[in-house]
């Protein structure tokens, strides 16, 4: 059994070293079940440190000249060589015990795919909200936060990856396609909850409310057609960090 972590990463300098750090020590559990493993930072057009910073942690860098998440995690899948593919975001820090989870629902042989919780790793009473009330949803709907996702790579690649046509909101997407191919084989797409993703409040204290209001109800009244247009969705592409 091979796993491969991708990471996308666009302008990543500030927080990607911490990130790969936390990904080397949580990928012990791999290693713990025998299994062997490959880190692959995408580097998504930056213009800072990013891939020399990737190298330097001993990753493997590939390079994706069109800045989209979804193009990105795409790519670092396709060089990817694991039987099972770990997508993880650069402002996010997975734990060994939630890797544990991971393997302990692999060797389970019914999961096709799955996600976590999330917990931010600072304290913000909105947004704290919001996170639990994502977390709750996540959980009955089984839908995959992309700061971390698991899946089969074959499972992956039949399907296509991420959707290209999205600039937000791609994991939304791959979600309901991932549960509609493991129901057809009588698979489960799972939310792993005991031990929450840690991530990055940075979104909270680089954008206001109101910027964050506003995105949403973007999204909302287009009926998603917001989420396909680059300059709608900028608190991702902004370059703000």
């Amino acid at each position: 059994m091979k796993i491969s972590i991708v990471i996308p990463a666009f302008n990543e300098e500030k927080l990607l070293a911490e990130t790969l750090r936390a990904v080397e020590s949580a990928a012990a559990a791999f290693t713990a079940a025998g299994w062997a493993r490959e880190i692959i930072v995408c580097d998504n057009n930056s213009t800072d440190r990013t891939a020399e910073l990737a190298r330097a942690a001993g990753a493997t860098v590939v390079f994706e000249p069109v800045n989209q998440i979804a193009r990105a995690r795409n790519t670092g899948a396709a060089a990817a060589t694991g039987d099972w593919l770990l997508f993880v975001d650069a402002d996010s820090r997975p734990s060994r015990e939630l890797c544990a989870d991971v393997v302990a629902e692999i060797q389970r042989g019914r999961c096709l795919a799955g996600g976590s919780t999330v917990q931010l790793d600072e304290r913000h009473f909105a947004a704290d909200f919001v996170v639990g009330f994502w977390n709750c949803v996540s959980r009955a709907q089984r839908l995959l936060a992309g700061s971390f996702i698991f899946c089969e790579a074959a499972a992956f690649r039949e399907l296509g990856g991420f959707s290209a046509e999205l600039f937000a909101g791609e994991e939304l997407d791959l979600s309901q396609r991932l549960k509609a191919l493991a129901k057809s084989r009588g698979r489960e797409v799972v939310i792993l909850h005991r031990h929450p993703l840690l991530t990055s409040a940075r979104k909270v204290r680089l954008y206001s409310k109101r910027e964050h209001l506003r995105l949403m109800a973007r999204a909302v009244f287009s009926r998603g057609a917001a989420l396909k247009k680059r300059d709608e969705c900028a608190i991702w592409y902004d370059g703000r960090r």
